[in-house]
């Protein structure tokens, strides 16, 4: 855990456990989840269906998302509050939606944009990036290098899909966490992007997961240090067997 910060102190970022806090959501919003089968969009749906906001699990086949969808809604039985979780086709989820969450492997990440993009489907939208393009050897997980070190798979959802506006946030939560028992956990969501207003759903979203606001990380371009990050996570995980985040220490909250 971080050591308590003293009066006048820069802030800094710490790797931590998980604990639970509480907040209150101060918007509710309609967020479709693309990847919404996968650990990570399944996890990040589940923990904004129970703190209010309606979800939509998106999947190029709507059968399949249909499925995980119930079992979303199976764990939101008992939760007072909770918003709806339901399945569709990807093209589906997003026209019934504010919000798009970009859930999915980096692995063909420009082509499955620009189809999600065909025809104005994400034009005036807000497109929330937590794609972290990584690549794995023999000594493990690392960054793979976007646009010879000038890019990020957020700032490439942003070129294909201009009218959209897109921020990074996400990057850095463990999928097992998400779907775990904890009421919230102990870390900090890091937003970036070159709106103010977009970032401010991701920051509102942010306490549906940590029970606190999402924190302001700046330009979307920073997303070229977020999404790499990841990969250091990972391996403090397979070195200390848990499921890590960052908190950011020395705001007031």
């Amino acid at each position: 855990m971080a050591a308590a910060m003293r009066p006048g102190q820069a802030g800094s970022v710490a790797v931590i456990g998980r604990s639970v806090t509480s907040s209150d959501t101060p918007n509710s919003y309609t967020v479709a989840v693309i990847g919404g089968t996968g650990p990570q969009g399944k996890g990040l749906g589940y923990r904004f269906a129970r703190h209010g906001h309606d979800i939509i699990l998106g999947s190029r086949a709507a059968e399949k998302a249909e499925t995980v969808a119930a079992e979303v809604t199976e764990r939101l039985a008992e939760v007072a509050g909770a918003g709806t979780a339901r399945g569709a086709a990807n093209a589906d989820a997003i026209a019934a939606a504010d919000v798009v969450l970009l859930a999915v492997p980096y692995d063909g990440h420009d082509d499955l944009v620009a189809a999600l993009a065909a025809d104005g489907a994400l034009d005036g939208k807000t497109v929330i990036s937590c794609v972290n393009p990584l690549a794995f050897d023999k000594r493990g997980a690392h960054g793979q290098v976007i646009d010879a070190g000038e890019g990020s798979a957020a700032e490439s959802a942003a070129r294909i899909a201009p009218e959209a506006t897109v921020v990074g946030a996400f990057h850095n939560v463990a999928a097992p966490a998400l779907w775990g028992e904890d009421e919230f956990l102990d870390e900090d969501v890091i937003v970036v992007g070159d709106s103010a207003e977009g970032k401010q759903v991701a920051i509102d979203l942010a306490a549906s997961v940590t029970g606190r606001p999402g924190v302001d990380g700046g330009k979307l371009r920073l997303a070229r240090v977020l999404e790499p990050f990841t990969a250091v996570l990972i391996s403090i995980n397979r070195k200390y067997k848990t499921h890590s985040g960052i908190r950011v220490t020395g705001l007031d909250h």
